[in-house]
């Protein structure tokens, strides 16, 4: 009898292991339905991102870890071969796209009429693109690899030409200095990077791309501490004034689909694929970036922004995969090839 037991005992043991494993390989299988739903789920249930919001800064940071794990260094020196692209791509979504918000907020006297709208707006375009932005891409059918060639160079410059903006369009606006705000962006990048050397070294490529649906899970749980932070105020808020709410969203909405579509109009020469491809990077900022570099120290008008911002970033890999068509969507790079080592 023991030695039938025992074996019963290491199988129940290693399906206990592997059980978690497994839940979040399922999650990150579930593609763009699983992002979709992390808006919903933090608008219906308000007090998860009140739970949440102390842990953004560590969420955002984990992202970037995971993110610079899985890098395609292969696709990296295949395009730094040929840099003309990723150059004027990384120029525009890090200089351009600063330059084009602070212009016309500015000019539209936002930063008076609704300070806290305008410093929201202008510290979505200061931001480097989403983490996230090669996975959702590949949700779309769209090109990957330059996507997340583009956001490595974007994201390597964002604690420079952040502060530099800051400074020229926010002045006293943003109560973290420019220093500061250099600071803890090179902090946050520079330890993610640091992390995810160790993590690639001591896992290996391997395991890596072997549990690609889980890490892809793991992604979407942490995407769940950002989105239902942000979100925890929607709702109170849509029922205390519905007409101002919908009046921010459809400024968010705008302001995607404007930076989307003028980004694939300046890069459409490139080719259809490549132009809607950094047309959705452009236009997917990292908020959340900003979030975790002020420590969260932002006005109620400002969440409420960066709140219904996440509307258009996590439904357009749907809009994007009908835009992008099904001929598109079957050469494209799938979700876990986009990130092998």
């Amino acid at each position: 009898m023991p030695k039938t037991d025992e074996p019963q005992c290491l199988i129940a043991r290693r399906s206990y292991r592997i059980l978690p494993l497994t839940l979040l390989a399922w999650l990150g299988r579930q593609g763009a339905r699983a992002v979709a739903a992390l808006v919903f789920l933090g608008i219906i249930i308000p007090p998860l991102g009140t739970l949440l919001r102390p842990f953004v800064t560590e969420a955002i940071f984990l992202l970037l870890t995971i993110s610079f794990s899985r890098v395609d260094t292969i696709a990296l020196r295949g395009h730094l071969r040929r840099p003309a692209l990723v150059l004027a791509a990384t120029v525009w979504t890090s200089i351009a796209v600063p330059l084009l918000f602070g212009g016309v907020m500015l000019g539209s006297g936002l930063n008076v009429s609704a300070p806290g709208l305008f410093l929201g707006l202008m510290l979505q375009g200061l931001t480097s693109p989403m983490m996230a932005s090669p996975a959702l891409a590949a949700l779309a059918g769209l090109d990957a690899t330059i996507v997340l060639i583009t956001l490595v160079a974007g994201t390597a410059l964002v604690p420079i030409t952040a502060p530099v903006f800051a400074y020229m369009f926010l002045g006293g606006a943003l109560e973290t200095s420019p220093i500061a705000l250099a600071l803890k962006l090179s902090e946050l990048l520079l330890g993610s990077l640091l992390l995810a050397a160790i993590i690639r070294r001591i896992v290996g490529r391997a395991a890596i791309e072997r549990h690609v649906d889980a890490v892809n899970g793991l992604n979407v749980l942490l995407m769940l501490v950002f989105v239902t932070a942000v979100m925890g105020d929607v709702l109170p808020q849509a029922l205390a004034n519905p007409a101002r709410v919908a009046e921010i969203a459809a400024i968010a909405f705008g302001v995607f689909f404007a930076l989307l579509f003028v980004t694939a109009l300046v890069f459409w020469r490139t080719g259809r694929t490549a132009a809607l491809s950094l047309g959705l990077m452009a236009s997917q900022r990292n908020m959340g970036l900003m979030l975790a570099a002020t420590d969260g120290i932002l006005p109620g008008t400002t969440w409420l922004y960066f709140a219904l911002s996440q509307f258009p970033i996590y439904l357009s890999p749907q809009l994007l995969r009908w835009m992008a068509g099904r001929s598109v969507h079957s050469k494209a790079n799938p979700p876990d090839s986009v990130h092998k080592s």
